[in-house]
């Protein structure tokens, strides 16, 4: 298996190792992004009803206790209304804007460079064609084969640096499809938690 990749990666020449490496670094993104995603998730509705059942009760510090138990978005968001809970609505609601808006960038961190990848990708396989057939055609008039058999033995193998730089780029796209979703799903969660800090700030100044 190890050596049919790596007369693969040989055949396509250094183009095919370009894309080889965005390919790790794309696994290596998404692989990060999810183990991310998975720490900092949690079911809102389970931390909201703890929350309020201590903040109901004035228990300041066991709401704190209660949020240092896991670090994920949502209880680093809580903790900062419970940490300035004296201060006026309008601050607050400052405060954790600003909370959600870090807590965004962090879900949204790598992101970039996974859709770099899924652009540069099938560009790189295009340019690795191109150059293949220059070189098939530079070639041509020196060649002992006829025309037609010279020229179906180089375009199958100019086309691999295509077929290469898409295999990367479609799973590239799809994963930053996946993860962008996930980003725009944490960030109406945070909104939502955020309005029910302000709400229970209103309930119970």
């Amino acid at each position: 298996m190890a050596e049919s990749i790596l007369s693969f990666l040989n055949l396509g020449g250094p183009v095919v190792w370009c894309i080889a490496g965005l390919s790790v670094i794309g696994l290596a993104v998404v692989l990060e992004r999810t183990f991310f995603f998975i720490k900092s998730w949690e079911n809102p509705e389970k931390v909201e009803q703890a929350l309020c059942e201590r903040l109901y009760e004035g228990d300041a510090e066991g709401a704190t206790s209660l949020l240092r138990e896991k670090d994920t978005s949502l209880r680093r968001l809580f903790l900062a209304g419970v940490n300035h809970w004296k201060t006026d609505g309008d601050s607050l609601k400052m405060l954790l804007d600003g909370q959600i808006r870090r807590e965004v960038f962090r879900w949204s961190k790598g992101l970039s460079i996974l859709s770099a990848v899924a652009r540069i990708a099938p560009l790189l396989g295009l340019l690795g064609t191109v150059l293949g057939m220059v070189d098939i055609f530079q070639s041509l008039p020196e060649t002992d084969q006829a025309p037609m058999v010279a020229l179906a033995g180089g375009i199958w193998k100019a086309l691999l640096t295509t077929v290469a730089g898409l295999a990367v780029a479609v799973p590239a796209v799809l994963f930053h499809s996946l993860l962008s979703s996930k980003v725009d799903d944490i960030e109406e969660t945070l909104s939502r938690g955020a309005d029910f800090i302000l709400r229970e700030k209103m309930m119970r100044p």
